[in-house]
Parts: C-alpha cells; sequence; structure tokens
C-alpha cells in the first residue's frame, strides 16, 4: 500500500476501473478469475459475477480460475446443473487451507463445495503447480498454478481461432 499510494500511475490505472456489472462477454475473448481469498466473499455470491461466468461459458468462450477462485463456480450452472458436474477441475485443496489456518475463517472450503457440486476434484502435493482443463474449463489449484492455467487458457483461445 505504501508503495500504491506513492505511484500515481498505479493510481489512475485503477482510479477508471470498470464495474463488473458492465462487463460483457460479447466484448472479451475469455474471462481468467485470479486467487486469493477475496474471491470467495466478493464474487462467489455476486449475481453479476455468476452471470458473467454463465455469459461466457454459454457464449462457447473458455474460462479460467485459479486457486480459491474455482470456488466462484458454485451457484455457475450450466443447463441447469452446476457448471463443474462431472468436470475434472482443480482449485485450492483442504490441506493448503489447513496449512494457511484459515480452515474456520473461510465461507468454505473450495476441495470440498466442489465436490459437493459433483466435480471430479484433482490435487497435487500442496504448493506444488497444477492445472486442469476439461472442456472450456480451466482450473488451477494454487498460486504457484497461476502461469500453467494461463497457458492453457491461452492455448485454448489459439485452439478457437484455429478452427
Amino acid at each position: 500500500m505504501a508503495r500504491f499510494k506513492k505511484d500515481p500511475t498505479a493510481q489512475k490505472a485503477l482510479a477508471n476501473t470498470v464495474k463488473l456489472a458492465d462487463v460483457k462477454s460479447e466484448d472479451f475473448a475469455t474471462i481468467f478469475y485470479v486467487g486469493g481469498h477475496g474471491p470467495m466473499w466478493d464474487l462467489a455470491e455476486s449475481p453479476a459475477s455468476i452471470a458473467l461466468l454463465e455469459s461466457f461459458y454459454n457464449s462457447d468462450k473458455p474460462i479460467a480460475l485459479v486457486c480459491h477462485s474455482p470456488g466462484v463456480l458454485h451457484r455457475v450452472t450450466y443447463k441447469g446443473a452446476p457448471l463443474v458436474k462431472g468436470k475434472r477441475v482443480t482449485g485450492f485443496t483442504n490441506e493448503e487451507e489447513e496449512e494457511v489456518h484459515l480452515t474456520k475463517v473461510v465461507p468454505f472450503l473450495v476441495e470440498d463445495e466442489l465436490k459437493r457440486l459433483g466435480a471430479i476434484f484433482e490435487k497435487v502435493p500442496n504448493w506444488q503447480p497444477h492445472s486442469i482443463v476439461d472442456g472450456r474449463l480451466v482450473t488451477g489449484q494454487n498460486p504457484a498454478s497461476s502461469t500453467s492455467a494461463a497457458q492453457a487458457l491461452l492455448d485454448l483461445l489459439a485452439a478457437q481461432k484455429a478452427v
């Protein structure tokens, strides 16, 4: 924050951010939700976020979510069912949450919630990079998975252009 407060360029860039409710899937090729705990509170129950993810997915566009953000999918549906039902996914694991001592703080555990929705949850040892592509859905396990998830998303976009 101290550096941000001294950086007028960064302040200007963030001063005019677009509201999520004003983002339209027809204006973009994809959407990528980064991780951190925040999405579990500000995006997981957000009607604007849910509608936006559904709009991208229903428009045959890929979506990507990393770390805690796959938990945002817990209210997202596709053809009347949870979007993740029957899909291979990953996200922040129960064990990783335990290691940061926040299992009693978060509104739900990403791993447990995705499993409850019928997802096929896959994971690797804590803090190792791991991303999964299942159709147009890209998920990454933890912060170390951001690069592989982003690359997988770029590969999906390239494949779509090639068609």
